[in-house]
């Protein structure tokens, strides 16, 4: 194989080749773990997404299939999420940069 005086052995890009990002994302899609990691990111950041006052009136938070389980310690504060589900699922889904979450059960 030729190369030109500007270009080198190591200079040009092989097909089997990809960039660190795609690989990682390849082995998590492989191993299925994807999921798991959403999931991660949206319990440990559920004060960023949510605000502080509401995540101290969580109790827990636990998926399901796609759906997000929030219990709550306050009544009030559940009737006024429940009245904004969209809104929530849409800021939880843009943290996570994905449609992840389909729908939310406050409890």
């Amino acid at each position: 194989m030729a190369f030109t005086p500007y270009q080198s052995k190591y200079t040009t890009r092989k097909a089997d080749i990809q960039p660190v990002k795609e690989s990682i994302q390849d082995l998590l899609r492989v191993y299925r773990l994807q999921g798991k990691i959403t999931q991660t990111q949206v319990i440990q950041g559920w004060e960023g997404i949510m605000g502080r006052g509401i995540a101290l009136k969580t109790k827990e938070l636990y998926f399901k299939d796609q759906k997000l389980f929030v219990t709550l310690t306050s009544a009030p504060l559940k009737h006024e999420l429940n009245m904004s589900k969209s809104k929530v699922i849409d800021l939880i889904n843009q943290k996570v940069g994905q449609d992840y979450i389909k729908e939310i059960v406050f409890l």
